[in-house]
């Protein structure tokens, strides 16, 4: 089974907390693109940018406004061959809507489990309200102009995110996930950081990000038994 994976497009309003960043046009050539050669799409989690609507806490209202900004791509994301897993920017999917926050494939070639990758952060874990308060914050600095506070903001959280320990801290997370569903290959999102690594005979994938403008996915191949992160030329 062919199968690619996108991750963290965080999809949103269209106004200045809207980190999207791409031709909507080109990028449903992407979308076709993946259509095209491969069997199913997985949509793996925050899709959609639901934290930072104007209202805190209305992350309902958030996930209606950013579709309805979309509204191609909405529509192209209900297509058949796309399976949705959410992730914590857009968690609120998994409440209204019931979707899922794994995914397991058993291609009889492999089994593959998909997950955004939230569950290992221990902020978002232990105090959620927190996570999503300092998200919303950073998108009413963006709203209200203050770019040079924005961006402070922005550099403290990056500082923390890049860090290398990180890294392996939540592969090391990701790969226990596989063992516990007996899986040979887990994809995740999250990080906003393209990874391939195996270990022993198993294997982890981070599909990278489609934010701000980045096209990046992974691409499995089971009955070949190939994988890997990709980016796309538009």
């Amino acid at each position: 089974m062919k199968i690619a994976v996108i991750s963290d497009l965080h999809l949103g309003a269209g106004d200045a907390c809207d980190w999207f960043g791409h031709d909507e046009r080109q990028f449903l050539r992407f979308l076709r693109f993946l259509e095209d050669n491969f069997e199913r799409v997985v949509l793996l989690g925050d899709i959609w940018e639901t934290l930072t609507s104007r209202s805190h806490g209305d992350w309902v209202g958030g996930l209606r406004a950013a579709r309805e900004a979309h509204r191609g791509i909405a529509r192209r994301l209900e297509g058949s061959k796309y399976q949705y897993v959410h992730g914590n920017h857009d968690l609120i999917a998994g409440a209204a809507e019931g979707v899922p926050d794994r995914l397991l494939i058993d291609s009889g070639d492999a089994r593959v489990v998909f997950t955004h990758g939230h569950h290992h952060d221990l902020l978002i874990s232990k105090a959620r309200w927190l996570s999503e308060l300092g998200v919303w914050l950073g998108g009413w600095i963006r709203r209200a102009g203050l770019d040079p506070l924005y961006r402070a903001f922005r550099g403290i959280e990056r500082l923390s995110e890049n860090n290398a320990g990180n890294d392996q801290r939540f592969r090391r997370w990701a790969l226990d996930v596989a063992r516990d569903y007996r899986a040979d290959i887990i994809v995740t999102g999250h990080t906003h950081r393209a990874q391939v690594f195996e270990e022993g005979p198993r294997v982890f994938l981070n599909s990278g990000s489609c934010q701000e403008g980045r096209f990046s996915f992974s691409a499995l191949d089971t009955a070949r038994g190939t994988f890997g992160v990709h980016g796309y030329e538009p």
